[in-house]
């Protein structure tokens, strides 16, 4: 009995010793896990046919910014690739060029001073150019850090067709703790990118 005395004495000294010498845990982020990539084609009706996420929907773009000066308002075949699940989208511009390089070659400029217009939150960024299976070659711009989009790409066939494209997650959040799903949007962008044919 008394060597049962002093055994529990001596653990519950250890424990205590145990309790004042730890220390805090750093903060960590909750897991996500991520579905499987299955995908499907987008809707019809469009002068351009890509393959998008079974988990997305397609929705138009309907937005007007401006001033009194000048409204600037989407236009046709402007649309969001939305993930309800994460409040997060793609979004699509599309702009028919009618043979005009200068006007090509504008909107490939514009596409460079939108995402750099992020390198003051950006902690990096690095633009490259992407062959598609096909053969075909498409601009990707990766953004990292607390940047409000993470990836943003152009592609054209050089005569009749513009399209760029930029992701966005709308959570207030760090984006190391949504490391999987701006991950997930990626693989779904390039996927975009490589599935994607114009329709004449």
């Amino acid at each position: 009995m008394r060597y049962l005395l002093i055994l529990l004495i001596l653990w519950s000294c250890q424990v205590n010793t145990e309790q004042t010498n730890s220390l805090p845990r750093p903060k960590g982020f909750n897991r996500i896990v991520m579905p499987p990539a299955v995908f499907q084609p987008v809707e019809k009706g469009h002068p351009y046919r890509f393959e998008i996420s079974k988990y997305a929907q397609v929705i138009p773009d309907t937005a007007e910014i401006g001033n009194k000066k000048k409204i600037w308002k989407a236009e046709p075949h402007w649309i969001y690739i939305y993930y309800p699940r994460w409040d997060a989208f793609i979004q699509i511009t599309y702009k028919a060029l009618g043979g005009d390089r200068k006007k090509m070659n504008a909107l490939i400029n514009d596409s460079y001073a939108l995402a750099y217009k992020h390198q003051g939150k950006a902690s990096g960024i690095q633009d490259y150019v992407m062959t598609t299976t096909d053969g075909r070659k498409a601009g990707l711009i990766e953004l990292n850090g607390e940047v409000a989009t993470s990836l943003q790409f152009f592609t054209t066939d050089s005569s009749k067709h513009f399209l760029r494209g930029a992701i966005y997650v709308k959570t207030a959040t760090q984006n190391d703790s949504l490391a999987p799903i701006i991950q997930f949007l990626k693989q779904d962008a390039i996927h975009l990118v490589q599935t994607l044919r114009w329709q004449d």
